[in-house]
């Protein structure tokens, strides 16, 4: 089934309410780029959508060996360049495993979160569609 998100855009800054239909959130562009700063940016929201997965694969894979983590933690920047082809973008990770786990294991856990679902989609090819008008 296709994951569907709809949004609604306030008239302030740029106040959008995000919604799955069951969940929803408030995005925001910062004060600099005249948004009010009320919610996640669009790149803090792709980044968190990252971020969440990594994380997610970390206690998935140590739940499924048996191996007990604590709590983990993931800090994600992102940089964005333009250049001639077009943007180039870096984005640095770190994650942090906590327990008592020896280093060949959070290895393997550092291993899988770099193939979490989110990870592998960001990394293949992509078809976005023209926007075209919503119909009610």
């Amino acid at each position: 089934m296709a994951t569907v998100i709809k949004i609604k855009n306030l008239q302030e800054g740029y106040q959008s309410i995000i919604t799955n239909g069951t969940h929803s959130i408030v995005g925001d562009e910062p004060v600099k780029s005249k948004g009010t700063d009320l919610g996640l940016s669009p790149s803090e929201l792709v980044l968190s959508g990252l971020a969440m997965c990594k994380v997610a694969t970390v206690r998935y894979i140590a739940r499924q060996k048996g191996w007990v983590i604590g709590e983990v933690k993931a800090e994600l920047s992102q940089e964005v360049k333009r250049e001639t082809d077009g943007l180039k973008t870096n984005i640095k990770i770190g994650i942090q495993i906590e327990g008592n786990i020896t280093q060949e294991q959070k290895d393997e856990l550092l291993k899988q979160a770099d193939a979490c679902y989110i990870h592998r989609q960001i990394m293949g090819e992509w078809n976005i569609e023209h926007a075209t008008e919503l119909q009610q």
